[in-house]
């Protein structure tokens, strides 16, 4: 099993994936991994993302799937029997903790403040999902955390662009960034997959 650290080292963008239908999962999956991506965060915010999951897992092995929006524990266990490798939170609390923890799932947790990021070291995690990003004050915030937090690595989701990741992805303590910009909800549902490989090129290439 991939601790969070090493599927965070897996490309520089991790798609943030958004599905209505999880007949499109398996070719979304084949244009991402066409394209050089190596993980994606499947969202739990559509009846078909469990389903999608399941799809790409049995499919797809060489794409490490997480489960995104887990934010309850008993989804974690329901991602994990789906064939999630790890899970994603955009907010992390005590629940989410020792769902994942009980289900076995590495967990990138969710966190936008010094004092959520503190909290998570000392519950023994090394590595965040900075969420929302831009919002939550951008590169220059991250930028800063570098010396005081020196063990924390940080994933920042929520508003970067193609064209934005390379000011993110130059931070010392940013290994890889998460967006949907790569195969938007969109794209998905207009099976736009040709532009989705090529959106992944580019970004496995930043």
């Amino acid at each position: 099993m991939l601790t969070i650290p090493q599927i965070l080292a897996l490309g520089p963008v991790m798609p943030v994936i958004v599905i209505d239908d999880s007949d499109r999962a398996v070719p979304l999956a084949e244009a991402l991994l066409e394209g050089g991506i190596r993980t994606i965060e499947i969202t739990l915010r559509t009846p078909a993302a469990m389903d999608a999951i399941s799809a790409v897992a049995g499919h797809c092995p060489d794409i490490t799937i997480g489960a995104g929006t887990v934010n309850r524990a008993e989804l974690a266990h329901q991602a994990r029997d789906a064939g999630a490798a790890f899970a994603v939170s955009p907010g992390t609390t005590q629940d989410v903790i020792s769902g994942c923890r009980a289900a076995g799932l590495p967990l990138l947790p969710g966190a936008a403040t010094v004092s959520e990021m503190m909290a998570l070291q000392d519950e023994g995690f090394s590595a965040v999902k900075f969420f929302p990003a831009n919002a939550s004050g951008g590169t220059a915030f991250i930028k800063a955390l570098a010396s005081p937090l020196p063990g924390v690595t940080v994933c920042p989701t929520g508003g970067i662009t193609q064209d934005t990741a390379p000011d993110w992805l130059a931070l010392s303590n940013v290994p890889c960034v998460g967006g949907s910009w790569v195969a938007s909800q969109a794209a998905i549902a207009d099976g736009d997959f040709d532009g989705i490989a090529s959106r992944a090129r580019a970004a496995a290439a930043l």
